[in-house]
């Protein structure tokens, strides 16, 4: 007996230690935003945007450096040939070794080394801007997403609550239609109220669903089904930000968001392309070295015939032996290795010196590319300021939908006090039965309204809040 209350209070632990391991992870709005910047999709692609800008920086610096190459070839050279020795024409075989070296340095070509470095630094800094903007407008989709969800919640929650007092108002109704104090037919228009109510749950819960479902994909998290939010109930506070004159916050926005920046480090490349394209129109000095060596050997044939047995190789009779020598693949014989050592060392030279080019004409490609990098530049010109424009349009619209989203939310608190009097007053009437159940209805569900459109509200003035505060410098969550 003892034995089987051990088993049972063993699988009884087993169980609950397995529900809670199995319970669903709660994000927080912070975790959300951690866990985006470093997988979403959109920001891996600026990451790797920023490794292909180091990339050009690494190479522009090597522009500065001298390159250096390295060649060697050897040949066969068979039958009718000059003597080396005596310059007289005899059947031979000549075989030819060769090895060079060589380097390059450009000294001056109009200043484009040193242009296209400065450059990259600036495509480098450009890239981390983006980056930036990449990460700030993730940030805000998922706090906008998350505050859709956390409203949702809320919204569920007054669809549940109404649900249930309308149960227990249909019980009540039963109760006085067998009394006698209410007709029927009041307690038919409960019963409809009642299947409304759970219908508009069935909706509310449907919506929240959807919600968690778009911010789950906006993490890329494949169990989408099981991602939940933190319950929790967001208190509401004015932002300070709010108290601040528009200019202040527009001269704050110029300082700190990236679109300015943005559009700033596209104008610094267009400037740094003209000077680029402006280079190619000066002349150039290239310095250059290079080592060569070489050698020959040769052999004096009487004849030679394919072999049958293999049709890469030849049967050579050589001069002065007598002998018939099978070469394979007209490999050369090393009997002589030392002479040609010596000649490797004989025949060794060196070339060094400087080009001076000077472009004359080349079909109009070079000015041509410093009139493109100039439209380029006045293009950028003209979307550093649009995007200040912009900025600033985007800064009052963004203080203006705030400052409205608060009074919304404001009149709403004071149309569902209103309306929560009114709903009061009627159920007290209801009750006595001085009041049917259509009218009783009608208030309830402009009181259920009143309580969704301050929910609403609420976190529609919050969203609207951060966004302010976005553009005043201050980030959607504080990196920890």
């Amino acid at each position: 007996m003892n034995y089987s209350l051990l088993k049972i209070a063993l699988l009884i632990i087993l169980t609950f230690g397995f529900s809670s391991n199995a319970q669903v992870k709660k994000w927080t709005l912070q975790e959300c935003v951690e866990y985006a910047l470093k997988n979403n999709i959109s920001i891996k692609q600026s990451e790797l945007d920023t490794k292909l800008a180091d990339i050009d920086k690494k190479l522009a610096v090597g522009n500065f450096l001298p390159n250096l190459n390295a060649g060697g070839s050897h040949s066969w050279n068979i039958g009718l040939n000059q003597n080396i020795t005596t310059g007289l024409l005899e059947n031979q075989t000549i075989q030819f070794t060769a090895a060079n070296l060589s380097s390059n340095i450009a000294i001056y070509n109009g200043l484009q080394n040193q242009n296209r470095l400065r450059r990259a630094k600036l495509a480098q800094t450009a890239s981390l801007y983006q980056l930036s903007k990449m990460q700030d407008d993730i940030s805000l989709n998922i706090a906008n997403s998350y505050l859709e969800i956390l409203f949702n919640k809320e919204n569920l929650k007054v669809q549940q609550n109404q649900l249930a007092n309308d149960e227990k108002q249909l019980i009540r109704s039963q109760e006085m239609v067998d009394a006698g104090m209410v007709p029927r037919g009041d307690l038919l228009d409960m019963k409809a109220t009642v299947a409304s109510d759970k219908q508009r749950v069935i909706v509310a819960e449907n919506t929240l669903f959807l919600s968690r479902l778009s911010l789950a994909q906006l993490l890329t998290l494949e169990d989408f089904e099981n991602f939940d939010t933190v319950d929790t109930d967001v208190d509401f506070i004015i932002s300070p930000v709010l108290a601040q004159t528009p200019e202040a916050i527009v001269q704050k926005a110029n300082e700190s968001r990236v679109e300015i920046k943005i559009a700033q480090a596209n104008l610094d490349l267009a400037s740094r392309d003209i000077k680029i394209a402006k280079g190619a129109l000066q002349p150039s000095i290239t310095g250059f070295y290079s080592f060569s060596t070489r050698a020959s050997y040769s052999e004096i044939v009487t004849g030679f015939t394919p072999d049958t047995a293999n049709p890469f190789s030849v049967i050579a009779q050589v001069e002065g032996t007598g002998q018939n020598v099978l070469q394979q693949n007209f490999l050369p014989i090393f009997s002589k290795a030392a002479p040609l050592l010596d000649q490797f060392s004989d025949n060794k030279g060196h070339n060094f010196g400087l080009q001076l080019t000077i472009p004359v004409f080349n079909g109009f490609s070079a000015r041509g590319n410093v009139e493109r990098s100039k439209i380029s530049f006045e293009r950028n010109n003209n979307a550093l300021k649009q995007a200040k424009l912009d900025l600033e349009t985007n800064v009052y619209r963004s203080i203006t939908d705030a400052k409205g989203a608060l009074n919304t939310y404001e009149s709403s608190l004071t149309t569902m006090e209103a309306r929560k009097e009114a709903f009061n007053y009627a159920n007290e009437r209801y009750a006595v039965g001085m009041m049917n159940a259509f009218d009783y209805n009608q208030s309830q569900t402009l009181f259920i309204n009143a309580q969704s459109d301050v929910v609403r509200a609420k976190y529609d003035a919050l969203f609207k809040m951060k966004i302010v505060e976005f553009y005043f410098g201050i980030p959607i969550i504080q990196k920890q």
